[in-house]
């Protein structure tokens, strides 16, 4: 099959674009039919290397991304793509065990379906990540507070009580994602756009930083949070 092969005629040009990366041209085609009736675009890869090749061309709304490939494997690939890139993954496996699922999170997948699945769970499961990923990452809120912190969205601004607190750029662009998603786990690779390069570890020492400016004790935050294999959130008063 050719590298990133359209399966059938293309719904409208502002439909979601959906790349499916699998080794067994089988499902590349079941998935191709199904998800083109329900009204996306759909495009194919038999490997990593292939669908790298059709994103240098192409720019996709989601990615469907088999773990058990030759060569390259889905966890591979997609570990390797959190490193300069957000675009939306959903992994499918035969390995539905926990440890398994865990680490597909761990590399920055969105969600994950275990094989043999229903075809309408998998539509399920895209419609929500697509719906989360169209969210406003600021909502019609002021600002937000937490504990003798307040944060002003529209202006960026962090107060301690009534004093300033000096902040960089990228602080404030991940200050607003945690406000305007409060409580929320923000998964790491959700940053990569406001962490300035880097990857995911560029994340984590930004992370650090804004924990020495806002908590007490960084190592045991209160108000920033870790959800461990996943990311971060934000507690507010």
């Amino acid at each position: 099959m050719t590298m990133a092969a359209n399966l059938k005629a293309l719904p409208g040009d502002d439909a979601p674009h959906i790349l499916v990366i699998d080794d067994d041209s089988r499902i590349r085609t079941l998935l191709g039919r199904f998800l083109g009736s329900h009204g996306f675009r759909v495009s194919a890869a038999g490997s990593a290397a292939e669908a790298r090749q059709s994103m240098g061309t192409l720019q996709y709304d989601l990615l469907v991304v088999d773990v058990m490939m030759p060569g390259e494997s889905g966890l591979e690939f997609t570990e390797a793509l959190r490193q300069n890139s957000d675009v939306p993954v959903l992994m499918l496996t035969a390995r539905a065990e926990l440890p398994h699922r865990i680490r597909g999170l761990e590399v920055g997948a969105d969600d994950y379906l275990a094989k043999p699945f229903e075809p309408r769970e998998l539509l399920l499961r895209i419609n929500s990540i697509l719906k989360r990923g169209a969210k406003p990452v600021v909502p019609d809120v002021e600002f937000v507070r937490f504990g003798a912190f307040t944060f002003h969205l529209e202006r960026g601004e962090l107060k301690r009580g009534g004093t300033p607190v000096r902040i960089t750029d990228r602080e404030r662009d991940m200050l607003r994602m945690f406000a305007g998603r409060a409580g929320e786990t923000i998964r790491r690779h959700e940053f990569l756009k406001v962490s300035n390069g880097g990857g995911e570890r560029a994340v984590d020492v930004q992370i650090n930083r804004l924990r020495r400016k806002i908590e007490q004790d960084p190592s045991n935050p209160v108000y920033l949070q870790t959800t461990r294999g996943i990311g971060y959130r934000l507690l507010v008063d």
